[in-house]
């Protein structure tokens, strides 16, 4: 599965819209995000659709996004994750 290009990013630019007011995330390219200086968040595209890969202390986790512009998973678990809750 590989990196999400410019193209695929244009579909999930306003979840990538959404992510940037997140405090505590930096944006190093478009839809690739650090946090405490660490990979924290990127996309991925794939046959199957685009997909989200987000840190989770050591581990990754990967979300499937919906087609329909859908992104409240992501989002929960977006704000799950920098809240420090498991």
């Amino acid at each position: 599965m590989k990196h999400a290009g410019a193209a695929a990013l244009a579909t999930v630019a306003g979840l990538i819209a959404q992510i940037r007011t997140r405090p505590g995330l930096v944006e190093k390219k478009t839809g690739v995000f650090y946090r405490k200086g660490q990979a924290f968040l990127h996309f991925h595209e794939d046959p199957k659709g685009m997909f989200v890969d987000l840190r989770n202390h050591e581990d990754w986790l990967r979300l499937h996004l919906p087609d329909d512009g859908s992104w409240i998973t992501c989002l929960a678990e977006l704000d799950r994750i920098l809240g420090g809750t498991t």
